[in-house]
């Protein structure tokens, strides 16, 4: 089974399955597999319109999705409109320094989670308890709106809304970690999936340029209803250079031709946004500190392709800030912003390595540079992608799972 285990439909995954592409944004990759079971985890916020919206989108590409292989944890908190309300209007308070958001009221549902004033699925259930709990949000919301010159909303309205969708959507509802301790002892597989990159983590990430919810690891525990030992091979994703959407530090971005180049020929627009993504070069830096802060064993290093015909690469190897060099990432905001990559420069490669599937098909500089990549950031790469065809992949190394 596969278990979505935090954020919301601000995620956006791209899949292409024989020639077929399916944009994800809610549900998990697994729900394209048939006999395969996808969970939604009660560490994500579910916006129940935009769910039933991608099922619908889904299906109509041919994929069958029913409740017996898609359940969502009753226990996850919903998204309803005010909460997009509120980011757009908190986002455009904040004038010429945006947080760069995706609008679509991440933040503000995990605000109210914590401040135990959320509706979760569960409270569909009972109708007179989730007017009363739709009311004591709405004051809190509506005050807020008000103050920031926005329009409130009315509760009448969303309780009635609420109320129509409330049935297809508890179809989908069940005790999730339950289920996922059943399926432990049986001992099934269960493959758990991140929606953001470690960077955006709103503990260890570049603050405040964050989401609003923790994306390394052990959060797979938490967001799920697992215990820790649950997680027991770390499988990290990321580029052969590197991106970022929306606004915060960037030490390695190149707002240049190198960063038009990637960007073109990456095809780097956000799969939920459709915003341009901002590209440069691989900040090994990072990557390595995303690998401690996660306990990461293996690295799929995707994008390999994009670096062809280029004729200098270069790797960030660590910072200089103010007259000293690091060699992590610092926490304060100024700092982040202040940090001047160090950069390491490799030959590039004339010869193509789109669709190799054997390490012996790469280009020798291309091999190096994988090479160098796993020395800068203490981890192997496990696989490597070549094209957006999954299989277009070379199996490095065979990583310990279940």
């Amino acid at each position: 089974m596969v278990v979505r285990f935090q954020g919301g439909h601000n995620a956006g995954h791209t899949l292409v399955i024989d020639g077929v592409e399916y944009k994800l944004h809610l549900l998990p990759s697994g729900i394209v597999r048939e006999n395969k079971l996808s969970v939604i985890g009660n560490g994500v916020v579910v916006d129940p319109w935009a769910l039933l919206k991608e099922i619908k989108t889904i299906r109509e590409q041919g994929v069958d999705i029913t409740p017996d292989n898609l359940m969502v944890a009753d226990n996850a908190n919903l998204i309803l409109p005010v909460h997009a309300a509120m980011d757009q209007a908190l986002e455009r308070a904040r004038g010429k320094n945006p947080i760069g958001t995706t609008g679509r009221g991440i933040g503000p549902t995990y605000e109210d989670k914590v401040a135990r004033r959320g509706i979760r699925v569960c409270d569909l259930r009972d109708e007179a308890l989730l007017k009363e709990k739709l009311e004591t949000m709405m004051l809190h919301h509506n005050a807020l709106l008000k103050g920031l010159g926005a329009e409130e909303l009315d509760v009448g309205t969303l309780y009635s809304d609420l109320l129509e969708i409330s049935g297809e959507v508890l179809s989908y509802a069940g005790v999730v970690w339950k289920v996922l301790d059943e399926a432990r002892r049986d001992n099934k597989k269960i493959l758990f999936e991140g929606a953001q990159g470690i960077m955006l983590d709103v503990d260890h990430g570049t603050y405040p340029f964050v989401t609003s919810s923790n994306i390394v690891a052990s959060q797979a525990a938490t967001g799920a209803g697992v215990g820790p030992d649950a997680v027991n091979y770390v499988l990290g994703i990321t580029k052969a250079y590197t991106t970022r959407v929306g606004s915060g530090p960037f030490p390695t971005e190149q707002d240049n031709e190198v960063g038009v180049f990637l960007g073109e020929k990456g095809h780097e627009f956000g799969t939920t946004t459709g915003r341009k993504r901002r590209c440069g070069w691989f900040d090994a830096t990072l990557v390595r500190q995303s690998v401690k802060l996660s306990g990461i064993k293996g690295i799929a290093l995707t994008k390999l392709d994009v670096l062809d015909g280029m004729e200098e690469i270069k790797i960030c190897v660590g910072y200089e800030l103010n007259g000293r060099k690091l060699d992590y990432f610092p926490s304060g905001q100024a700092d982040q912003a202040a940090v001047v990559p160090i950069y390491e420069s490799m030959p590039g490669w004339s010869g193509s390595t789109r669709g190799a599937r054997t390490w012996g098909e790469l280009p020798a500089e291309a091999v190096k540079y994988v090479r160098h990549i796993e020395e800068l950031i203490g981890c192997p790469v496990t696989l490597l992608s070549t094209s957006p065809e999954r299989d277009d992949t070379i199996l490095m190394e065979d990583p310990f799972i279940g």
